[in-house]
Parts: C-alpha cells; sequence; structure tokens
C-alpha cells in the first residue's frame, strides 16, 4: 500500500498479509497502533520509548488471549496471527485515528462528558473516523485469506462480512449492541458469545431489528481470556491474613483517572504510617498522565514508587517466550517488597505484558471499572473485584454478573479504607468478604474459564 505513514510499514504490511494467509487462526481486531513493536518483530529498527495510539485495551488484550491459547508457551504465527488494521491507516486519514483517541481519553477524563460519550455509543459509533480510515488496509490485508477469520471487533467483522469472507464475530461482553446485527442476516457470519443468556438477547435484539438469523449462528463459547491469567487463578493463595495486595487499574483511554486518585489520597496516608496491612500496584497502562499522577501524590506523603518497567520488556518475536519476561525474578521480589509499584509503559504489548506476567499472579484483589477485559481477567485470577463507575450497559451488566457470583461489589470510592476494614473482617463468625470472594472465583461455571479455548476449537474446526 502506498501513503502509509511511515516507511517501514510497506515492509510489514506485507509480512503480516502474508503471516494471515497462512496462519492456521488468522485474527483481525481495532484496538490500537503499535508502530515500533511491529517493527522490532520484523526485525527492523524500533524505538522503545514512542506512545501508541490506543484505543481499548480489551480488544488488543482478548485477540492476544485467543493467539496465546493457539501459540502454547512461545508465539508462533503458523498457529495464529493477530493483526490491527489501525497500523496501516493512510497518512491522509491518520489524523482521524488519533482525533478518535483524543475524543476518547478527554470523555474518560472528563466525567461531565460522560452523556456526550452515552450518545456516541448510541447513535454515532459508525460515524466514528477511525472505523472509515481502517477499511482500505482491512481489505488489502484479507482479500486473499480462504480460511474463517476470527473478527475481535464490530467493525472489522461487519466490513469482512460485506466481502463474502467466512467471520466468526466475538461479542466480548454481556451485551448486545445493535452494530453486532448490521450483517447477521448474511449466512457467512457467525456469533461467539459470553453466555446463554447473551445468546438469547442476541435473538431477542434479532427479532426486534427483524433480522433472520439461524439458530446455528450463535454459539456460546464464554469470554476470551489470557490462559496465563487462567493458570495464575488456579494456583493462586487466598488472602486469609497479613498484608493485602490491591491493584488498581485503568483503561485503554485512561478512564476512571479521577476516582484512582481520590482512593489513592486515602491509602497513601494510610500507608505513610507504616501499616503493612495495604501493598498497592498500580497499572497506568500507556497513559503517562496518569503515571505522574501516581508519582506526584507518593512524592507529597514521601512513599517510594517501585516502577515496573523495563526497555522493551515483551517478548514479541517469533518464538518468543510467553511464560516469562526478562528480569522476572527479581521484578516479582521488588513488588513484593514494595509499599507502592507502577506499571506504566507507553506502548500497549509492552505494558499488557507486564500487567499479564506480574499484577494477576501477585494481586489478592483489583480495583476496577467492570469492563469485559479487566474484569474478566482479575476473576479469572482468582482475585476479588471492587468496581469503579461504569462505562456503559455492557459493564453494568458485568457488575450485576460478579456481584451476583459474590465475587465482586462496588467500591466505596469516597470511604475505601473503611470498606477494606470491613471485607476484610470476619462477621458473625464467617471468613471474610474477601476470603470468600476469592474462593467463590474456582466456582464460577464453565464455559467462563475455558472460553478461549472454546474459541480456537469452534474457529479451527471449520477451516477450509
Amino acid at each position: 500500500m502506498k501513503n502509509l505513514r511511515h516507511t517501514s510499514l510497506a515492509t510489514t504490511i506485507k509480512k503480516d498479509k502474508a503471516l494471515l494467509e497462512k496462519t492456521q487462526l488468522p485474527i483481525i481486531t481495532v484496538s490500537s497502533s503499535y508502530l515500533e513493536d511491529l517493527k522490532g518483530f520484523y526485525k527492523l529498527p524500533e524505538i522503545d520509548t514512542t506512545a501508541d495510539v490506543v484505543f481499548s485495551r480489551a480488544h488488543y488484550s482478548m485477540a492476544l488471549a485467543v493467539a496465546v491459547e493457539a501459540w502454547g508457551n512461545k508465539i508462533d504465527p503458523a498457529k495464529a496471527w493477530v493483526v490491527d488494521p489501525t497500523n496501516y491507516v493512510h497518512t491522509k486519514d491518520w489524523s482521524g485515528v488519533v482525533l478518535t483517541e483524543t475524543i476518547g481519553k478527554l470523555l474518560a477524563r472528563a466525567p461531565m462528558l460522560k452523556k456526550l460519550k452515552d450518545l456516541v455509543d448510541k447513535f454515532g459509533r459508525n460515524k466514528l473516523p477511525i472505523l472509515e480510515s481502517i477499511t482500505p488496509p482491512l481489505l488489502q490485508l484479507t482479500k486473499d485469506i480462504k480460511k474463517p477469520i476470527l473478527s475481535m471487533h464490530i467493525a472489522s467483522g461487519n466490513i469482512l462480512a460485506t466481502q463474502g469472507k467466512q467471520v466468526y464475530q466475538m461479542i466480548t461482553d454481556p451485551h448486545v449492541r445493535a452494530d453486532y446485527l448490521n450483517e447477521a442476516q448474511r449466512d457467512n457470519i457467525k456469533f461467539l458469545v459470553f453466555d446463554e443468556t447473551t445468546k438469547a438477547d442476541f435473538f431477542k435484539k434479532a427479532k426486534q431489528l427483524e433480522k433472520k438469523v439461524n439458530p446455528n449462528q450463535v454459539i456460546v463459547t464464554g469470554p476470551p481470556i489470557d490462559p496465563r491469567i487462567i493458570k495464575a487463578g488456579q494456583t493462586k493463595k487466598v488472602w486469609t491474613n497479613g498484608p493485602l495486595k490491591l491493584v488498581l487499574t485503568t483503561g485503554g483511554l485512561g478512564t476512571n483517572k479521577n476516582e484512582l486518585k481520590q482512593i489513592l489520597q486515602q491509602l497513601l496516608p494510610e500507608m505513610k504510617k507504616g501499616s503493612a496491612r495495604i501493598q498497592v500496584l498500580v497499572y497506568a497502562g500507556t497513559h503517562q498522565d496518569i503515571a505522574h499522577m501516581v508519582k506526584k501524590l507518593a512524592l507529597e506523603e514521601n512513599i517510594a514508587v517501585n516502577e515496573v518497567s523495563e526497555t522493551d520488556p515483551a517478548n514479541f518475536y517469533a518464538k518468543g517466550n510467553l511464560t516469562q519476561l526478562k528480569n522476572s525474578t527479581s521484578i516479582k521480589e521488588k513488588l513484593n517488597q514494595a509499599q507502592l509499584s507502577l506499571i506504566y509503559h507507553p506502548q500497549i504489548i509492552d505494558a499488557n505484558e507486564l500487567l499479564t506476567q506480574f499484577a494477576f499472579p501477585w494481586a489478592d484483589g483489583f480495583i476496577s471499572k467492570p469492563s469485559g477485559d479487566m474484569a474478566y481477567d482479575a476473576v479469572a485470577s482468582g482475585s476479588f473485584l471492587l468496581t469503579l463507575q461504569e462505562w456503559g450497559e455492557w459493564e453494568l451488566n458485568i457488575r450485576k454478573i460478579f456481584t451476583k457470583l459474590g465475587v465482586a461489589q462496588k467500591a466505596q470510592v469516597a470511604d475505601i479504607l473503611t470498606q477494606l476494614d470491613h471485607i476484610t473482617t470476619a462477621h458473625n463468625k464467617t471468613k471474610p468478604w474477601v476470603t470468600q470472594a476469592m474462593q467463590a472465583t474456582h466456582k464460577i461455571d464453565q464455559p467462563f474459564g475455558c472460553g478461549v479455548r472454546n474459541i480456537v476449537k469452534t474457529v479451527q474446526k471449520n477451516k477450509n
């Protein structure tokens, strides 16, 4: 393709296209642009400090989760390959991509603008600049693929369905947006869903929209959760006493920043007292402003920050090790000793690897919005969940599901210390809620814990 924003992309798009055509499981997502790591994968010079453009950790991490299930312990493009057409948007359209990220970050950090975001969800999702921009590279990348394609984003699935491709569209949340049914009448698209309730919701929406959908088009698989996180949960020790290990997280656009600040303003003075009852790790993702906020608050309280960061930490290359990063032992030791730790990296692949390999195995509990990536991952890792403000109706559904299962409750943001005291204390001769919630994570019915396995099997059994 001509008119790409960097000369290296002319090389990487050819190589990505070739891998998609040859791989057993081609996966398409729309989440971010990770140019530097792409360059590194294909052995071109890369810069580890250049910031990625990121819309969604969920659509990256869930696509990766399916790939990891297919790969095993090492990256193997012959078994599965993930491509995000955002990387290959034309230079003339790139400003629209940046605008989409800028708008998203603004909405994420300004609660007063939340109603505007809700209007975008309801009426304008198909009008955002990014959707038109990704179409040319998406068509170029996939035009010669003969196998079924797994789509992890509504936009890519709808576009590919109109091109006659055999598409498996992942509905990542227990919520069916009308957009998912745009091309549902076609017999070349099937839908993979969270649970039976979501399946019923799909057919209810189809009836409302007068879409004729074959019952065999909708398959219950369970959600896509990284198998490395599931494995961490299987061996995690349930908290009964001692320091409570808390992870505070933001999302791909920097959501819940104000709530995170309010919570830290309560936790840090308590930690300053020398109390060993709480250890905190903040996942700032790719957001430098959130990382700076954490450091500033810590400096005000004279608390040292253990920065969990390495130069280009992800082993993102063919045969790269997916089970251990460099300096893992040292990083884990520092994490266990520190009162306050911070994960930040300007690039999504590296930030996500640090989160996956260090935060999920370490944590007793997460404080996060109930998103389709972080909430699933937290619970699958054997951790309890305190939920922040929801970002949409789908997250409200997730919170309700996990609350009913006994693994989550709403975070009392204005009085988090009282809540932590309450949930770590035994009441009426019962175990503390934290202990009960962590135990309950192991009792969640399938297909929650085997979603990635089901997804890979479902797509591959129909490959040509």
